[in-house]
């Protein structure tokens, strides 16, 4: 996107409070890889989530903890959000992102390896986000599907990984993984899903039936 548009949709529709700013700034005080997602894609992100009233929602890969809070202040009272993270580094500092924005009671910090973690959740999650490790993504793609409810959103960033989606020449297995997982977006029947060309490329699927 042109940088120009990106900003005037932050300013206009993704201002920050003060304390999405202060968690955002922690990132690169505490030295945190730069992957976070940028406000624009935090409220949109945000917005699904209340467009299917969402109350159970699950995020691979917590960082800092800033998807988190805009992913958890969509949820209704009694809503949870369930997010794993595998950095002890990247864990301690998601824990003290949700204490300051004030969300006890509304997130779960599960810290190990996702493909440890989610043989464990019980299915029936309205969302599912994925933000993290590419060469597992289509894994994660699997363990997505069958962990969402029929009617719940599956959402992955980081569609175009910085352009290595569509690179024939990029065979590394980050961007391997990318790609299958973007394959099997748009091809598995049981999904309606498409990409959403916000940052590095969102995708966005909505699982219309539980088995193909």
């Amino acid at each position: 996107m042109d940088e120009r548009f990106e900003r005037y949709v932050t300013e206009l529709f993704a201002a920050e409070d003060p304390i999405l700013s202060k968690i955002r700034a922690r990132h690169t005080a505490l030295n945190l890889p730069a992957i976070n997602v940028s406000p624009e894609e935090g409220k949109l992100l945000h917005l699904l989530l209340l467009t299917i009233q969402a109350k159970r929602v699950l995020e691979i890969g917590s960082l800092g903890g800033y998807s988190g809070v805009w992913l958890a202040r969509a949820l209704p009272p009694g809503g949870e959000l369930t997010t794993i993270e595998k950095d002890p580094k990247h864990a301690t500092a998601a824990r003290e992102a949700f204490d300051m924005a004030r969300l006890h009671g509304r997130v779960r910090l599960i810290e190990g390896s996702a493909l440890d973690v989610l043989p464990t959740l019980p299915p029936g999650f309205d969302a599912v986000f994925i933000d993290a490790d590419k060469e597992p993504l289509p894994k994660y793609f699997d363990w997505g599907m069958k962990l969402l409810r029929r009617g719940g959103l599956l959402l992955c960033d980081n569609a175009f990984f910085h352009g290595a989606a569509v690179d024939p020449n990029d065979q590394s297995a980050n961007a391997r993984g990318v790609r299958a997982f973007n394959q099997l977006a748009a091809h598995d029947p049981r999904l309606v899903a498409t990409i959403i060309p916000v940052r590095d490329g969102l995708v966005v699927g909505v699982k219309t039936r539980d088995s193909a």
